[in-house]
């Protein structure tokens, strides 16, 4: 008896099944695992554009320029840096996101391509562990953000000592933020990733009447960008310090680039994604990280301190104009846009992808929506105020986190574009057997485990001494800050002169295009299966999309 109604209730846990599927779920499928069908495509040029000014346009953004100022450089140096880490993001966007955009899957079944179908499990573990310390980041600044506005309704509230200890690093107001905040956050995760367009729209119109509410206050009360614009550069080595920033801008968004094929995989068509990468990416975190730089630089002259965080600058506005009734009306409406903006980016850049991630991990039990919730009570859980003490800590941090991710992008990349040329043979990534070509040996890829240990163990001593103590300078210190672009670097090559010695069986079997008429079948093996010399009237798709792949 017991044992029945044990099936039963594990019945009951399983994840829903539409009700014309065509897959089940087991240990490699879910609904949403699969690649994406045609009805539910529906991002357009305009939906990306909005993606990258949630993703670009956040307090993360904002702060992180602003930040680059504590190293000494002046602010036209940290713009630059920001510049050149905003082109390389939308560039490693656009190549990251093929996979989504041509097979419409994402970042955790094209890793089974590259790691082997159990193998797979490391990638995808690690980006969720990542993932994890950005989130609980995001909220803790959501929940400073909420806080703000009740310290916007009741100044006794903000003005009121903390009831925690000093060495928590949260008050329990701030901590009071955060549950509020999770509260509006737990119904956002309820809306199909294809439907939050408009959500976004929302987000994204609240934060920019933020970001001019605090330009409009500030340069017309200094006549300019304030005196950082004015100083001299106080770094030790400057060409150093700026390898610094740019190396800390790519690790802000380095698991959004790798993990971009999650939401190219909702485009219409393709192109779409790669116009918004291209262009809106850089943008929107130039224009955004520009805001900080030049607001937190004329609020200095203004409130006689710099201020990096855009939430403790509209606290500092409230003291400092003693909380007169318009000042806490705009800075109440100013934390409605942060928080609206912590709610987007968590949702963009966190649960959707990690949720996917999780239901890799288990997918007869684990959606996206499970795995969302699942992450927010981890991301509680980890105290992220405590990295946040300090502005060094938080760059380590933040770059820290690209020591493992940039090797990861580096293999993807070599494998889906330059070896395998785009080929996907899509039915193989559903089959955990030794038939599946993406099986290699016991379900591991020896390759890539080779190549990511070639690019990530150079770093790790340094990003230990860091952590232990942010004002270290010696050679693995140096080693470590220029993290991303060497260890992508390194992944990509060794991955490729390896393959290249000893080539992957079946590279080249698959198709180069998703044919969306067999794609069901592909995925549970009904039917007959398209292998890479299979011709189903594909002699036009296969010519357009190899055109496709030599424009790119």
């Amino acid at each position: 008896m017991t044992s029945t109604r044990l099936r039963r209730l594990a019945k009951r846990l399983e994840c829903p099944v539409d009700d014309d599927a065509g897959y089940q779920n087991d240990r490699w499928t879910n609904r949403d695992l699969i690649p994406i069908p045609p009805d539910r495509r529906t991002y357009k040029i305009w939906s990306f554009c909005i993606y990258w000014f949630v993703s670009g346009a956040c307090i993360s953004a904002y702060s992180t320029g602003s930040s680059l100022l504590a190293y000494g450089l002046t602010a036209q140096q940290a713009m630059a840096c920001v510049v050149i880490g905003a082109v390389i993001t939308g560039l490693l966007s656009v190549v990251s996101g093929f996979p989504g955009e041509i097979h419409h899957i994402g970042f955790t079944v094209t890793s089974r391509m590259s790691w082997g179908m159990k193998g797979s499990y490391f990638p995808v573990c690690l980006r969720t562990f990542t993932s994890v310390w950005w989130f609980g980041i995001q909220s803790y600044w959501g929940g400073q953000a909420v806080n703000l506005m009740l310290g916007a309704m009741s100044p006794s509230w903000k003005n009121q000592p903390s009831k925690f200890p000093a060495s928590s690093n949260i008050t329990h107001q701030d901590f009071t933020g955060v549950v509020l905040w999770y509260i509006a956050y737990i119904p956002l995760v309820l809306v199909p990733p294809e439907r939050l367009q408009k959500p976004f729209v929302l987000s994204s119109a609240a934060f920019g009447a933020t970001l001019i509410g605090l330009l409009a206050w500030s340069v017309p009360k200094v006549g300019g960008g304030g005196p950082l614009f004015k100083t001299v550069n106080t770094a030790s080595s400057t060409p150093y310090s700026m390898m610094l920033g740019i190396t800390s801008i790519l690790g802000s968004w380095g698991s959004g680039t790798i993990g971009q094929s999650d939401w190219v995989r909702y485009s219409q068509r393709r192109y779409y994604p790669m116009l918004s990468q291209m262009f809106a990416a850089p943008f929107m975190i130039t224009c955004c990280a520009l805001v900080g730089v030049v607001v937190t630089s004329a609020s200095s002259e203004i409130l006689g301190e710099l201020i990096w965080s855009p939430i403790g600058l509209l606290s500092a506005i409230q003291d400092h104009y003693n909380s007169s009734s318009a000042v806490r009306a705009a800075v109440f409406f100013a934390g409605f846009g942060c928080t609206c903006a912590q709610l987007s980016i968590n949702v963009l850049l966190n649960s959707v992808s990690t949720g996917m991630d999780m239901a890799g991990l288990w997918p007869k039990y684990l959606n996206i929506r499970r795995g969302a919730y699942l992450l927010a009570a981890i991301g509680l859980a980890c105290n992220p105020w405590q990295i946040l003490a300090s502005a060094a800590t938080f760059l380590a941090v933040i770059s820290g986190l690209g020591v493992f991710i940039a090797p990861m992008t580096g293999i993807m990349l070599s494998d889906y574009i330059v070896l395998r040329r785009c080929r996907v043979k899509i039915e193989d990534l559903y089959n955990g057997s030794p038939s599946s070509i993406y099986w290699y040996r016991n379900g591991f890829h020896w390759r890539a485990i080779v190549a990511f240990l070639m690019g990530s163990w150079p770093f790790c001593p340094g990003f230990i001494m860091t952590l232990i103590d942010p004002t270290t300078s010696n050679a693995w210190v140096k080693l470590f800050n220029i993290s991303f672009l060497v260890g992508l670097a390194i992944g990509f090559t060794v991955y490729t002169g390896i393959c290249l010695i000893s080539p992957i069986p079946h590279q080249h079997e698959g198709l180069n295009y998703l044919d969306d008429e067999r794609f069901t079948k592909n995925v549970t093996g009904e039917g007959s299966a398209p292998t890479g010399d299979e011709d189903i009237d594909s002699d036009t798709k296969e010519a357009e999309a190899n055109a496709i792949i030599r424009e790119v």
